[in-house]
């Protein structure tokens, strides 16, 4: 059953009210239609997209619109309750996105799992909140992008939260965890904070790093990334729910009346003046894709970090590129005029006008997309599906980005041990925590996300990183990247090579993570991938869901680096803090040998679910989309806002720092957008 379309509020009475007469805002005024035109339209209500529109809408002398495909959640314990990370995925609020074959792999696609849903996601995501290094954001300054540092960045992290210390000093020596008051917010929209319950095999994780020379960070969000740490989570400090993008930059102000918000309603195209469309981007599809998701389902999280062995109770082909010449972006100057939109493929679209700017928040993976339909992107690829090009883009779709993970088995034996299994297991257990869940907001209920981690530098594991990065340094950048990428792409992806090589010799820049999740499961996630994807639309029906070939390991470095994070793991099992845990070493076991590892890894490789740099922040010769004021190169009026615009992906889970990108964006679109 479909589930009614979001609500939000009507402008006041001394604003025009033009109906559109096919889509109407529901919720406080059932009735109520949408304007004709808004000074803002956001594609996307995602993270991005309603930090982008709550701050716009503060000037209560303009109008903002965002536009969302999916529905809203209904609060439900899914959603909200911290111990069922990870079971929505595969869900109503799921994309179900699926990748192209991975043919360097085993040859299958592998899920893709993205929020379609009020809140993007923030609502499906583990809820780990960390920023990465120092050295992630000092990088995407260096390739050209003044005023992205970690300086630059640090006031827009700190503005994003709330951050609440965790509850006990005793808890805090015993798990390592400090803070440093001066990187943290106070008063920010998302509450970031501890659960109410800690499993003590953490404290033995990090006591067999400590012992194998990894250290314990001090403050995980203080720029200094590497080693282990207990990152807090996006989690309300007193009733222990996820504290998301909808509940916290949304629902707070319903009643702002210039603050419009649809939702199942999909943007099919972006109206560029003077450009005309193609014939099926603009009109409906029956008998096809009808509402834009894709097939493939997920209705296990096995493999993505929270198992095997997850501690969910349950619940009651693209197209390559060849070189071209392009027109000169420079003399471009394109003024957008809206969007178009409909609820199902075989509806007849809806536009509706933006008068200042369209700033598109829709998720790397779609927001290239959109541009691609809209005539924004290379030009052969558009050509092949004779969409009329506007603007000749060669990066819209490629630097595709991801942390791949493998998941590692490891069960723990040690019956003295609590075990979140045990909440899938002994039903009197889990009947027991979920009282005291939902009575005292304590105990393992509040403890799903899997948040004892760590980000490991190469140095410090192995004593072949000076060979494997050698081996990186030496490498032709073209010998491992698509073939026929246009030169500027090849010019970007060079520097961002040698940038990776020279960061990943240090001793403080982590260069793959572990995902722990207190049961024996120590997943393994490249943090700083040298392989590059594309995603490109294989369709001109804006239904059909894009090819997404995020091109995993395709890069011999990234291989190896998992091959030396698997071994590592069998060091750690073998120091004396981890023994007592008596762990059974199935996956990998403990005698395979390197062509074993390369098996386990081309079957277990799945997304962690960061795909960014398909709209990369970079100069137009570096393959740069937009500008560091995230402007679509050749558009006055056209942003992009959202993990797309990285450059390079951080050593991190990305939902902290697309809040921070979203606010640091923000007094640029007041100072400099388009006025017609």
């Amino acid at each position: 059953m479909h589930r009614s379309r979001l609500a939000l509020t009507t402008f006041a009475a001394c604003l025009p009210l033009t109906a559109l007469s096919l889509v109407h805002i529901h919720g406080r005024d059932l009735n109520a239609p949408l304007l004709d035109s808004y000074d803002y339209i956001v594609v996307g209500c995602g993270i991005s997209g309603l930090v982008v529109t709550n701050r716009l809408s503060e000037d209560p002398s303009v109008s903002v619109l965002c536009i969302e495909a999916g529905d809203p959640d209904q609060y439900e314990p899914i959603i909200q309750n911290p111990v069922y990370v990870g079971a929505d995925i595969g869900g109503i609020y799921d994309w179900l996105l699926s990748t192209t074959p991975q043919t360097q792999l085993d040859g299958a696609p592998r899920p893709m799992p993205q929020g379609k849903v009020l809140g993007g996601g923030s609502i499906l995501n583990a809820m780990c909140w960390n920023r990465g290094g120092q050295d992630d954001y000092n990088a995407w300054a260096a390739l050209g992008n003044p005023g992205w540092d970690w300086e630059g960045m640090l006031p827009y992290f700190i503005k994003s939260e709330t951050y609440t210390p965790v509850y006990s000093a005793e808890i805090a020596r015993e798990y390592s965890i400090n803070y440093n008051p001066l990187v943290h917010g106070t008063s920010g929209p998302v509450q970031v904070s501890y659960p109410r319950f800690f499993y003590p095999q953490s404290t033995n994780l990090f006591a067999a790093l400590n012992y194998l020379g990894v250290p314990t960070q001090y403050d995980p969000n203080d720029g200094s990334s590497a080693g282990a740490a207990f990152v807090p989570t996006d989690l309300d400090p007193v009733n222990q729910t996820r504290s998301d993008a909808r509940r916290t930059y949304y629902d707070p102000y319903v009643s702002r009346p210039n603050f419009h918000v649809i939702t199942g309603q999909h943007v099919t195209r972006i109206l560029i003046e003077g450009v005309e469309s193609n014939f099926v981007v603009d009109n409906p599809t029956p008998g096809g894709n009808e509402n834009g998701n894709g097939l493939n389902g997920v209705t296990s999280n096995e493999g993505f970090g929270f198992g095997p062995g997850g501690s969910t109770p349950a619940l009651e082909n693209s197209t390559t590129a060849p070189l071209f010449r392009r027109q000169s972006l420079e003399a471009s100057n394109l003024r957008i005029t809206g969007v178009e939109f409909a609820a199902r493929a075989s509806d007849a679209r809806t536009s509706v006008t933006a008068t200042r700017e369209v700033i598109i928040a829709a998720g790397a993976l779609h927001s290239a997309q959109l541009l691609q339909l809209s005539g924004i992107g290379p030009s052969s690829l558009l050509d092949s599906f004779d969409i009329p090009i506007a603007l000749d883009l060669p990066g819209v779709g490629n630097n595709l980005q991801d942390h791949c993970l493998v998941g590692t088995f490891y069960p723990y034996n040690n019956a003295s041990y609590p075990s979140p299994i045990q909440l899938t297991t002994n039903a009197t257990y889990n009947a027991a925590a979920e009282l005291e869940y939902n009575t005292f907001k304590t105990g393992p209920w509040t403890a799903g996300s899997p948040n004892a981690l760590a980000f490991n530098p190469l140095p410090l594991i192995t004593n072949n990183s000076a060979s494997i990065l050698s081996g990186a340094d030496d490498q032709d950048p073209t010998a491992f990247l698509p073939a026929g990428l246009d030169p500027t792409l090849v010019a970007g992806y060079t520097l961002q090579k040698e940038s990776l090589v020279r960061r990943l010799a240090e001793t403080n820049v982590a260069s793959y993570e572990i995902i722990n999740n207190n049961a024996g499961s120590l997943t393994l996630a490249v943090m700083h991938p040298f392989s590059r994807g594309q995603c490109y639309i294989r369709s001109p029906d804006p239904f059909e869901p894009p090819n997404i070939d995020p091109r995993w390991l395709t890069n011999p470095v990234d291989r190896q680096v998992l091959i030396e994070a698997l071994l590592f793991n069998r060091q750690i099992l073998a120091t004396p803090a981890m023994l007592p845990l008596q762990a059974a070493q199935f996956v990998p076991t403990v005698d395979d040998d390197e062509e074993a590892l390369n098996r386990i890894i081309n079957t277990g490789i799945r997304t962690e679910f960061h795909p960014s740099g398909t709209c990369a922040m970079l100069p137009l010769e570096q393959g740069g989309v937009v500008d560091p004021r995230l402007r679509v190169y050749g558009a006055q009026n056209l942003r992009v806002v959202d993990a797309g615009i990285f450059p390079m992906i951080p050593a991190a889970h990305l939902q902290a720092v697309v809040y921070a990108v979203a606010e640091k964006v923000i007094p640029v679109v007041e100072i400099h957008t388009y006025v017609g």
